[in-house]
């Protein structure tokens, strides 16, 4: 049997896949949580083969959650499941060492295959995303200016910017100028918009 454990934050969302993934003869679901930073506690506990990872969570989102995992339990591999098809955020989930990225909407059956194909040490990704992951390329944008526009993705003005990231107010103007030109941006408001639909932050 092939264990798996279950990281998403909707609860009908997570008690729908346990049901369909049930049906299969050959998967066994050992664990559920809501939360990004209840996965390796529970994955120490139940000692799953695959964790299905949803994106975005409390806590801690699906890909610090996969990244934790490697540490606490090496042997079990980190499926990335999202409704969020981002191509950004497939290269991030491979840079964590995940095994899969799979979007919701796909058939469960594929969803299965997916799980054995990665229980057999394959690398599963969604065809589409990866199509648009190698048409995107590797984000443009430096570390500093993905923290300063994380920073400015609520409303932050430049001061406040400045003072949580220990920065000087003109580094913080020169990080956003640099960064709204490469998101094509008019505003930084928008560029943290269009870097976030990217998966770039």
């Amino acid at each position: 049997m092939i264990r798996v454990l279950i990281a998403e934050d909707q609860t009908m969302v997570r008690g729908a896949l346990r049901a369909l993934l049930e049906l299969e003869d050959d998967i066994e679901v050992v664990a559920e949580v809501g939360r990004g930073d209840a996965v390796a506690a529970a994955a120490a506990e139940h000692r799953p083969d695959i964790a299905l990872l949803d994106i975005e969570m409390p806590g801690a989102d699906g890909l610090a959650a996969a990244r934790e995992l490697a540490t606490v339990l090496p042997t079990c591999r980190s499926v990335i499941l999202t409704t969020f098809g981002r191509p950004g955020f497939l290269r991030r989930a491979m840079e964590v060492g995940a095994a899969g990225f799979l979007v919701k909407d796909a058939p469960v059956a594929e969803l299965a295959r997916g799980i054995r194909a990665v229980m057999a040490g394959e690398r599963v990704i969604d065809r589409d995303l990866a199509a648009a992951a190698l048409a995107i390329g590797a984000t443009p944008l430096s570390a500093r200016e993905a923290d300063v526009l994380r920073a400015a993705a609520d409303g932050a003005t430049v001061a406040d910017i400045a003072g949580r990231l220990f920065l000087s107010e003109g580094t913080v103007r020169n990080y956003l100028s640099s960064a709204i030109g490469k998101t094509g941006a008019r505003t930084r408001v928008e560029a943290a918009r269009v870097a976030a639909d990217k998966g770039w932050l």
